[in-house]
């Protein structure tokens, strides 16, 4: 059993209250069972219970055993003296609180129904490679509850994605087009990269580009000359284009005093990379991108369809980078793809736009803009195949989106009870307890 378990039946309540009573005897009534707590402290805040005649208002907190209080030393912690009651599996030692007072004690072991623990047991027994614990079980789940549960781990993702768009927001002095620029840069390494790139958009400040964006040459000089590409060896030794963007680069890392190349080129990763995804084919688009669209924020908050925002990012990678795949090496290089253009639309403008529609208070626009989800054809990977195997509607990105949030916030963690289709499985279809 792990603890979380205990949480679950705190929570909800699933215990048997006939004459419920703390270790010492004392009669409890559970006014509140309080709400969870999100940070450091008890694992319950804001509780109402009934000790015996007196009304209790504070924290609880629980254990699989009582004298885990001791092992995870709450009894020197400040943050747990507003405990009024410890609520464990097992009672096998007195806890106190810092100035020694006692705590009492309410163990649940005997107050679980067997048909509860088995519904929890059989979640809990899954093996471990299983990719759905509940797998096997899930012919028992309505399909409404499926349907809610994987719309609703899509806005915990979108909200968590938001919330990185909104820091990066604050980090760079609340300017939003600084930060649609910061996050297009990241977001062109397509995970690989994203690092390098994050790291370029900082040696490559959004002000100097600015003044150059006119000039596609300087934005190729100062983009490719920072990331470190733009060193002589025996591919562009005699590359005459080359040499040109590094003596441009030269004189605008001088001029604007950018120091030296923030990378070198053993940083960029091209391990497993179709030659298509290679660092200098996606920075060459986003030369191109950032010289074609001189306003990226506004474009990108604007634009009213997929169809629209597809087009802001077909810019024309210039024509040395549609014919090399990297410095000195020629070969033909294809179009930024769509398959590219969806996880930009994906990871980048729907997360800015719903940071930014909550920083002005306009859900109509969080709400557009998660809708874009719809217009884009589902991912099929190795974990949405899984849940479109198991019945998971899977039409569209909106539902690729809510199964990888729901793969990797509930299913891989295991966090089952958190889940409204664990918690339908252990409740199963008439759970009755003692009021």
């Amino acid at each position: 059993m792990r603890e979380d378990f205990l949480h679950y039946v705190w929570q909800h309540q699933y215990f048997d209250k006939a004459d419920l009573r703390t270790a010492g005897g004392e009669e409890i009534q559970v006014l509140k069972p309080g709400h969870r707590n999100a940070d450091a402290g008890p694992d319950f805040l804001n509780a109402r219970l009934r000790l015996g005649d007196v009304e209790w208002n504070g924290a609880v907190e629980i254990h699989l055993k009582a004298s885990d209080w001791q092992r995870h030393n709450h009894q020197v912690d400040a943050k747990y003296d507003q405990v009024v009651l410890h609520v464990v599996h097992t009672h096998d030692a007195e806890v106190a609180r810092t100035n020694g007072s006692r705590i009492p004690v309410l163990a649940l072991g005997l107050r679980l129904g067997p048909e509860l623990l088995a519904r929890y047991q059989a979640l809990a027994d899954a093996p471990a490679a299983a990719p759905l614990p509940c797998a096997p079980l899930l012919g028992q789940v309505p399909e409404i509850t499926k349907i809610m549960m994987a719309e609703r781990a899509l806005l915990e993702r979108v909200e968590a994605k938001a919330d990185a768009v909104a820091a990066l927001h604050e980090r760079l002095g609340h300017d939003w087009e600084a930060t649609a620029y910061h996050a297009l840069m990241a977001a062109f390494g397509f995970q690989k990269n994203s690092e390098p790139l994050a790291r370029l958009a900082k040696a490559v400040p959004l002000a100097v580009l600015r003044r150059h964006r006119h000039d596609q040459r300087q934005v190729e000089a100062l983009l490719f000359g920072q990331a470190g590409f733009l060193v002589e060896n025996d591919e562009t030794a005699a590359d005459a284009y080359i040499q040109d963007l590094r003596r441009e680069h030269e004189f605008l890392r001088h001029k604007y005093d950018l120091g030296a190349p923030a990378l070198a080129v053993h940083e960029w990763n091209y391990l497993r990379l179709r030659p298509a995804n290679f660092p200098p084919v996606r920075l060459g688009q986003l030369a191109g991108l950032l010289h074609a669209r001189p306003a990226l924020f506004d474009a990108l908050l604007t634009a009213q369809s997929v169809a629209a925002l597809a087009e802001f990012f077909r810019a024309p990678a210039p024509a040395y980078w549609r014919a090399h795949f990297r410095p000195g090496r020629p070969g033909k290089v294809p179009d930024l793809g769509k398959s590219s253009i969806d996880l930009l639309i994906t990871n980048v403008v729907v997360p800015l736009r719903v940071a930014y529609a909550r920083s002005v208070d306009q859900p109509a626009l969080v709400e557009s803009s998660v809708a874009l989800f719809t217009e884009l054809p589902a991912e099929h990977n190795q974990f949405t195949d899984v849940y479109g195997a198991l019945g998971f509607g899977h039409r569209t990105a909106a539902d690729s989106q809510g199964l990888l949030a729901l793969h990797k916030s509930y299913c891989a963690p295991r966090r089952c009870l958190h889940c409204a289709i664990g918690s339908r499985l252990v409740q199963g279809p008439q759970l009755r307890v003692s009021r």
